[in-house]
């Protein structure tokens, strides 16, 4: 599926209650993260860190089903392989996919995404349409306002923004799996908790714990939450600049989720820059706070496929 960077395609594996999206990137991208949550699930991100020798990334997976769905980037890995694609070496390509996961734990039928899942996410991208949003790939199975407890949640889901400066062009990719709630630009609340005035936040926690609902999704718990975004823009940028965009990034997902950032999040924002155009640093870290926070409003819109 085509965004609005060309050469930056994004494809979805849709299940019954999980998912994989896979951010399938140009040659010589750039890449950097941030984690601030305090509960990530992850598969190397550390390759990202300011510092690290890898500088290059091929492509990026998020996933359901926590820790196990990180199997999904095996497939992507493999394919990507086959294809050429990756860091050199004696031994053949090593493809660099980064990949994160929410805990969506577990459907009905115990699926968790795995190699295939992966490949069919891949495959997906290239198609031609536009990046379908909602209760989609990643964000089947997520949802929202669980910070009164695992009675009082919404519906999260996928979400995607757009925003330019100057000649450059910015993507944001958000799976919404978060505590608290989706808020807008004046603090209303667009997808989150429905507990009454005045009810107490973060209940014991042994009324706080993941448990599937009957419709097959995790329902609440201390671990069941994540908001995972990835920011993508054609403008020339360092791994440091890309690791300042992804800071910024948290800021808009600050904006947008109250509260975020929680012990029982497992927040990250990964920021790519493909290099084709100049762009001037600090007006890119502007509009990477307002995309990452409209892709969050985005995955709760009215509109979105909510399967």
């Amino acid at each position: 599926m085509i965004t609005a960077i060309p050469d930056v395609r994004v494809g979805h594996w849709t299940g019954e209650a999980t998912g994989v999206t896979v951010v399938l990137l140009p040659p010589e991208t750039v890449g950097a993260v941030e984690v601030r949550g305090g509960a990530p699930a992850t598969r190397e991100v550390a390759l990202l860190e300011p510092g690290r020798t890898v500088q290059h990334v091929d492509a990026v997976v998020l996933s359901g089903g926590s820790a196990f769905g990180l199997a999904a980037a095996d497939g992507v890995m493999r394919a990507l392989a086959e294809r050429g694609r990756g860091f050199p070496t004696r031994g053949g390509c090593v493809p660099i996919v980064p990949a994160a996961a929410i805990f969506d734990l577990v459907s009905r039928e115990g699926v968790r995404p795995g190699p295939d899942e992966g490949v069919a996410a891949l495959d997906d991208a290239a198609g031609d349409e536009p990046v379908t949003r909602g209760r989609v790939g990643a964000g089947r199975g997520a949802t929202v306002g669980k910070w009164h407890g695992p009675d009082h949640l919404a519906d999260g889901g996928f979400g995607v923004a757009t925003a330019r400066v100057g000649d450059a062009t910015l993507v944001a990719l958000a799976v919404v799996n978060a505590v608290g709630d989706v808020v807008g630009d004046d603090g209303r609340v667009l997808a989150g908790s429905d507990a009454p005035p005045g009810a107490e936040a973060f209940p014991d926690p042994a009324v706080f714990e993941a448990v599937p609902d009957d419709q097959g999704r995790a329902a609440g718990g201390a671990s069941a939450n994540t908001t995972l975004v990835v920011v993508v823009t054609d403008a020339r940028c360092t791994k440091a600049e890309c690791h300042l965009l992804a800071q910024s990034g948290h800021h808009g997902m600050a904006r947008a989720i109250h509260p975020s950032h929680t012990r029982h999040d497992g927040d990250l924002v990964i920021a790519l820059a493909t290099g084709r155009v100049d762009a001037h640093l600090d007006r890119l870290r502007v509009a990477a706070t307002e995309v990452v926070a409209a892709a969050i409003r985005d995955a709760v819109a009215p509109g979105s496929t909510r399967m």
